[in-house]
């Protein structure tokens, strides 16, 4: 584990899911354990799965907000769970100091969970604790999710 970070509870360090329902539903699993100022790292590639993740999450911590992949927006909020989820993108991003004028400090400091897409662009802006996980696709189209990437 990164940092003292303990690992879900919701999949085994690696877990396959068939459908994006059966991976709306690995986000879904996660939120049970979501904290306040939690910080979440996605790392993959394109089509893998990150954000149907992020949606089944979304889904969990009781918002009924539409979730979209922040790739040209940079940055989603969704309200109206028991906590805020701030998803963010880094994939357009050039360089660390495009993601703090963004306000990457004051969604760590919010008091909700952060998804950060494509994290592994930047993970010296990732606190100590950020939970990482790793994203890719099976040859027969499946998608694979394991705990603890960098």
């Amino acid at each position: 584990m990164r940092d003292g970070a303990e690992p879900f509870a919701c999949f085994p360090m690696q877990t396959i899911a068939d459908t994006p329902e059966a991976m709306m539903q690995l986000g879904r699993a996660a939120a049970a354990g979501m904290r306040p100022g939690e910080v979440v790292a996605l790392v993959g590639g394109l089509g893998t799965g990150k954000t149907h993740w992020t949606k089944g999450l979304v889904a969990g911590l009781g918002s009924d907000a539409v979730v979209t992949s922040p790739t040209f927006g940079l940055v989603h909020e969704y309200p109206g769970g028991r906590m805020p989820v701030f998803h963010l993108d880094f994939y357009r991003l050039e360089n660390p100091q495009e993601l703090i004028a963004l306000g990457w400090d004051e969604y760590l400091d919010a008091g909700g969970v952060v998804i950060a897409e494509w994290g592994d662009k930047f993970p010296e802006l990732l606190p100590p604790g950020a939970r990482w996980l790793q994203f890719s696709m099976e040859g027969d189209g499946r998608r694979k999710v394991s705990e603890n990437a960098t």
